[in-house]
């Protein structure tokens, strides 16, 4: 298997063990993000819009820095600290997606790193 490990300084740098993103072929698997902001690695400052909107920004960097883009996305998975904030994710996700849009699942989890209410990780099919 011939991997390519994907990192940009437009997005957070990993705070684990993990790569922004792996591309195998013509598959790319990015990371989930959470709402940093990549120039002080703090979290967004803002109502869970800003926060949605930040991980989405975050999402589309690595995308690009892997030779696509958002729309480029086949599965979507969005975690949320609360599930009442899903129409939230909608609206923002039409911001960065057109259509026709990706698959996607919305799972709530009772925590996520840092105290974000959000994370989505994506994957995406180039070429």
């Amino acid at each position: 298997m011939n991997k390519t490990i994907i990192s940009t300084t437009d997005a957070p740098q990993a705070i684990g063990t993990y790569s922004q993103a792996v591309r195998v072929g013509d598959t790319v698997y990015l990371s989930g993000q959470i709402p940093l902001v990549p120039a002080t690695m703090q979290m967004v400052e803002g109502d869970i819009a800003a926060q949605v909107r930040q991980v989405f920004e975050n999402l589309a960097a690595v995308a690009k820095a892997a030779g696509g883009s958002l729309n480029d996305c086949v599965k979507v998975h969005v975690f949320l600290t609360d599930l009442v904030n899903f129409p939230v994710v909608n609206q923002v996700m039409s911001e960065f997606f057109a259509e026709p849009y990706p698959a996607r699942a919305a799972i709530g989890v009772a925590a996520l790193p840092r105290g974000a209410q959000v994370e989505v990780d994506a994957i995406m099919v180039l070429g």
